[in-house]
């Protein structure tokens, strides 16, 4: 198809940015929005017209919208708990789906959406954008070119303070104050596992096997609000579930380690604090460094990764650079954004498929049956059942994320 007609479920902050550049795509049309607040709703509307000229249908009942026969496509930004549901009600519509990041509520869920998806054909997509970032597509070129030699162990984390938008849940209408409120595991997994999973060949030739995850005592929400709010706040005396940090540690079926830091209501600065290790080197982001044996120019000594791009840069980002990059998160926001679309357009899978998405999402209620039982492992389930060993060939181009393709 020349075209892609979409709509979008839940326009707050995220889904407004997401939406934007949507409107920015000549080969994308929104004629849909939808949202449980109308004051959201109607300015996404608005959006729509001032940036395109059609009026799209508008509705706080988003199942009034896959209604739609001209719809090809739902993009889904809205609440962690409200993703299935809406990927699920699409698929079963007849539409390609893509969720924002966010963790799934119960195995069960994760299991529904690979069978919607398997019984419809309509792919899902995880929208996890850090997969196409710059360092980290760099890195994964380094890896598919033997650079790290054979991987043996990877960290990340979703590493970030949030303590004032957490705790001012209601002022803003987030979801994380309830979740914060009454849960406790590994709630954000995929910024970091998403590439970690794509070097380590997740789900073609490779699955996570097991997890355990620990939980630290919850007092950074409570402080903060001590300090900001007063006695009198009446989210005092409010009893914080979410431990300030949450550590995963997953086993893959080859043996490599996966460790997950989930830590978001501390005092800190921003890092994922991704990290690859294997035989023959290391790469550190908070460094922004590698260490390669017999590559790296001196002995037991970091080397600038910026040392690196203009021999490995992805092709993906070598393009992009030149036809300019665009959007929010240095970019990575668009690329992710029109892997989907492309995928749409073609009528192919997407790079990020339904059981990359099971799987990935499936680490927060897995994580926390494992806190909650004292850091027990906990079994991962295979959602591709048996054909990670076996899998079809992955659909090729600038956005696979199986191998590197020239652009």
């Amino acid at each position: 198809m020349d075209s892609v007609r979409v709509a979008v479920v839940g326009v707050s902050g995220r889904g407004r940015g997401l939406l934007g550049l949507l409107l920015g795509m000549p080969d994308v049309e929104v004629i849909g929005v939808s949202d449980l607040y109308e004051d959201r709703l109607a300015r996404a509307k608005q959006d729509v017209i001032e940036k395109r000229g059609n009026t799209p249908m508008a509705s706080t009942d988003f199942r009034r919208l896959l209604e739609m026969k001209e719809l090809d496509a739902v993009i889904t930004p809205s609440s962690w708990t409200s993703h299935a549901d809406v990927c699920i009600a699409s698929m079963d519509a007849g539409k390609y789906a893509a969720t924002e990041v966010g963790g799934a509520t119960s195995v069960e869920q994760c299991w529904e959406l690979v069978r919607t998806s398997e019984r419809t054909k309509k792919p899902c997509m995880l929208l996890e954008n850090c997969c196409y970032g710059r360092e980290e597509l760099t890195i994964f070129n380094m890896v598919k070119q033997g650079l790290f030699g054979e991987l043996v162990h990877a960290e990340g984390g979703y590493q970030h303070d949030l303590r004032d938008e957490i705790c001012n849940g209601r002022e803003n209408r987030h979801y994380r104050l309830a979740n914060y409120s009454n849960r406790n595991g590994e709630v954000y997994p995929t910024h970091e596992l998403g590439p970690i999973a794509k070097c380590l060949n997740i789900n073609r030739g490779n699955r996570m096997l097991t997890l355990t995850a620990t939980a630290s005592k919850a007092r950074g929400l409570h402080e903060w609000v001590k300090t900001h709010r007063g006695e009198e706040y009446d989210l005092f005396n409010r009893q914080f579930t979410m431990g300030d940090v949450v550590t995963t540690v997953i086993k893959c079926a080859h043996g490599e380690t996966i460790t997950l830091t989930h830590d978001t209501s501390l005092p800190r600065p921003y890092s994922r604090g991704n990290r690859i290790e294997g035989t023959k080197g290391i790469w550190m982001e908070d460094k922004y460094a590698v260490y390669l044996e017999g590559v790296s120019p001196k002995a037991d000594v970091w080397d600038s990764l910026n040392n690196y791009y203009e021999k490995y840069e992805h092709p993906l980002w070598k393009w992009y650079r030149t036809e300019g990059v665009k959007g929010g998160h240095g970019g990575m926001d668009y690329l992710v954004l029109r892997a989907y679309v492309e995928a749409v357009k073609a009528g192919t899978q997407t790079p990020i498929d339904v059981y990359d998405t099971a799987a990935w999402m499936a680490v927060t209620c897995l994580s926390e049956d494992s806190v909650a039982m004292g850091s027990m492992p906990v079994a991962i389930p295979d959602f591709t059942n048996g054909k990670w060993f076996q899998r079809e060939p992955a659909v090729l181009g600038k956005y696979c994320l199986t191998e590197v393709c020239d652009c």
